[in-house]
């Protein structure tokens, strides 16, 4: 649970670092109180993954109660590296992801993806709630309580999700299904509005409601 406060919470970002830092250079925190929230898809599609994830291993140097939920494409890369599921992740952009790491590996005794950047993937968390609100990445399973949950729909759940009108009990803000602007029903808010589509990347600043956009 978070306290009060703003909170503001970015879409998925898949390597766009130029967004990135155009919208962190926007947005207006107070570190005293309010809250920096990603809710996943730091990687994978877009042209520079590495870049993203120095910086945002920076930024929770800098502010360690900034929130990093998991994407599903940071559980591919995670399961891939441990040999799990490898034609999975290749399938869903993985390898951009590998290749633009490749080009920075400083010598070729040093390993593909830093410890730094490991351990960030693996701090990641699979959701976050406040008193109004439930952050995920891709959404829940109508009728199920938050902790039962499965890990899977957490990461990948869409329509089902979606189309719901079922009350959580609180509005859920959610990324994974890009839309060509925020999606804002009752109960949910969707902020991946397909940055690395060449659309924009989305914050919503909450409770507020209100969106920022680059």
């Amino acid at each position: 649970m978070s306290g009060m406060g703003t909170i503001f919470a970015v879409g998925d970002i898949h390597g766009t670092f130029d967004k990135l830092t155009l919208m962190l250079d926007r947005l207006v925190i107070d570190w005293a109180q309010d809250t920096l929230l990603f809710i996943g898809d730091y990687i994978d599609r877009g042209p520079q993954p590495f870049e993203v994830v120095e910086r945002l291993v920076e930024l929770r140097k800098q502010h360690p109660s900034t929130v990093f939920i998991r994407g599903n494409h940071e559980d591919m890369l995670l399961n891939y590296l441990a040999g799990r599921d490898p034609f999975l992740y290749l399938a869903n952009g993985g390898q951009s992801t590998l290749d633009a790491y490749a080009t920075r590996r400083r010598d070729t005794g040093a390993p593909l993806i830093p410890e730094a950047h490991i351990d960030f993937f693996e701090s990641t968390v699979l959701y976050h709630q406040t008193e109004m609100f439930i952050f995920v990445h891709a959404g829940l399973r109508p009728k199920v309580p938050l902790r039962k949950q499965l890990t899977e729909d957490l990461l990948w759940i869409r329509e089902d999700f979606i189309r719901s009108s079922y009350d959580f009990g609180r509005v859920v803000v959610f990324g994974h299904t890009p839309f060509s602007e925020p999606f804002v029903g009752r109960n949910k808010i969707g902020i991946d509005t397909g940055a690395v589509y060449g659309n924009k990347l989305t914050c919503v600043e909450l409770p507020s409601m209100v969106f920022h956009q680059v």
